[in-house]
């Protein structure tokens, strides 16, 4: 027996083997709509993962470390950054988006391509992208309890109007919409 047959035979019994394509696919959940499905649970922190009992997992390339990017979004990278960026949030001058994500984050690699496009969609909304990793922010995720990524504050009006956690598109493009309509 080769070696990997024997490894097999140590993980998977024999009896629960997938024999033929027909009975993987059985197991694959089928649903209606031709667009992929997409985990848009949020990510715990690791620590909180572990409190939990749950798993995580580091994967992907750390964010760049520019201030900002070519779309507008601005990358926060330390604790007196973010504290100017909310004194402008909660003066009612501008809008303000707080983006807290982080590179080991499925769901937020996901939703990161549709936060550009909606920066682009709203140029008068300042998004704010806060990687939770960055040393220095302990005590702003402490204060603003963020357990959980991706997570979004939406101020509007000089005060936080709205809250989501997790990578739900839809929800985060209506929040957008009622919040920041154009025109």
């Amino acid at each position: 027996m080769g070696s990997f047959a024997l490894f097999r035979s140590l993980i998977v019994p024999a009896s629960s083997r997938i024999s033929s394509l027909s009975s993987l696919e059985s197991l694959i959940p089928k649903h209606s709509s031709s667009s992929p499905i997409v985990d848009t649970s949020p990510c715990l922190f690791p620590s909180v993962a572990r409190q939990h009992g749950k798993p995580f997992f580091f994967v992907g390339q750390p964010f760049s470390s520019s201030s900002s990017s070519s779309s507008g979004i601005n990358i926060i990278k330390a604790e007196e950054e973010f504290n100017d960026s909310l004194k402008k949030a909660t003066d009612g001058s501008l809008p303000a988006i707080y983006y807290f994500t982080a590179a080991w984050c499925g769901p937020c690699r996901t939703i990161a391509p549709v936060i550009e496009d909606l920066s682009k969609k709203y140029p008068d909304v300042n998004i704010y992208k806060i990687d939770v990793d960055v040393e220095g922010l302990a005590n702003v995720l402490s204060n603003l309890q963020i357990s959980s990524v991706p997570t979004f504050h939406f101020f509007h009006g000089g005060s936080k109007a709205r809250e989501l956690i997790g990578a739900d598109i839809t929800k985060l493009k209506a929040t957008m919409e009622i919040l920041y309509k154009q025109g």
